[in-house]
């Protein structure tokens, strides 16, 4: 046990490090530069790099200007996302195929990107890319598995996903731009929401929901497909929030009738202790559960719960108003 404390007071120290790399930044004039530029044409990429970096002194702040223009300039494709989402199905058995395929639907919606500013994943990522590299920035797109409620939930599906990871100070970060500009309701309706979360998000919480085909990118935290799956849900709002959720570790959780549950995640932000609750939804209504022991150690957010009723349980860890992660209780 004190091995292990051990261990996830290293792990904390280093994502903290990496969360105040930038704390003396004010984004307030890369954030302006972007809101000036609102509307500006794709049809020079060069000249739209410049207009959005060349009045920043520092990497970051040229990086943060980009990103934050592609994510309020550029809007989701839902379209785009069903027709990719069925051929997935389509080629499910045969990966070659999909990648023939993709990589013609590729130039198609490159050329759909720059004429109406609409696009997926993909089309994100290489947006943002392309902006840094004409800003003399190292960016790479990074490939890999999406977990949503539509998909990844038991098993790693064909690869899904696309974002970014940008060296900056000799460092990397990873960023998710599609994610951070909205989401989608029921693959029906995109909705522009955006979500500074995603935006140089720490690689312990960005692994919740991002596993990269490169297992470099996983940005030295280990964790296997297998785990990967068997976490818990969790959503964008975790990341508008920064918290991480540590326990249960599992997202499907068996239990005897009459035991309770540690729940515990890490706050990065500040603390949340008052605005933390837990709840279950059964046929759309939603109850708000018990919670006791309820301490916060360092930012170390702890609480606990005993299931006192047989049965099958959606239950959701809230911060605010917001539902943060998933959990399935099994008590028998």
């Amino acid at each position: 046990m004190k091995n292990i404390f051990l261990f996830l007071v290293l792990t904390f120290n280093i994502c903290n490090a990496q969360l105040s790399d930038f704390k003396t930044i004010d984004f307030v004039k890369a954030d302006s530069i972007a809101k000036i530029n609102e509307g500006a044409s794709l049809a020079n990429l060069p000249i739209l790099a410049q207009s959005l970096t060349q009045k920043l002194p520092t990497q970051v702040e040229k990086f943060r200007a980009i990103y934050t223009w592609v994510c309020s300039n550029i809007t989701g494709d839902i379209n785009q996302h069903n027709k990719i989402s069925r051929k997935r199905k389509k080629f499910q058995s045969d990966s070659l195929s999909y990648l023939k395929w993709n990589n013609k639907h590729k130039k198609i919606a490159f050329k759909k990107l720059l004429k109406h500013k609409k696009t997926m994943c993909t089309g994100y990522a290489y947006l943002i890319k392309e902006l840094c590299f004409l800003a003399n920035i190292e960016c790479e797109i990074i490939d890999g598995y999406g977990r949503t409620v539509y998909s990844n939930i038991e098993s790693l599906e064909l690869i899904n996903h696309s974002w970014n990871a940008v060296k900056l100070n000799n460092k990397w970060y990873l960023c998710d731009a599609t994610w951070s500009s909205g989401y989608v309701i029921e693959n029906a309706l995109f909705v522009k929401d955006y979500n500074e979360g995603y935006f140089l998000a720490e690689p312990l919480l960005f692994v919740k929901n991002h596993y990269p085909v490169n297992k470099k990118w996983l940005l030295n935290e280990t964790l296997i497909n297998t785990e990967f799956i068997a976490s818990p849900l969790v959503y964008g709002e975790a990341f508008k929030h920064e918290i991480i959720p540590i326990s249960p570790e599992i997202m499907n959780v068996a239990i005897n009738k009459n035991s309770e549950i540690n729940f515990s995640f890490k706050s990065l932000k500040k603390s949340l202790i008052s605005k933390t609750s837990l709840v279950k939804i059964s046929n759309g209504n939603e109850k708000l559960l018990t919670i006791y022991h309820l301490k916060n150690k360092n930012g170390l957010i702890e609480f606990k719960h005993k299931f006192k009723h047989k049965g099958f349980f959606d239950v959701h860890l809230k911060i605010d108003k917001d539902i943060v992660a998933t959990y399935t209780i099994n008590v028998m």
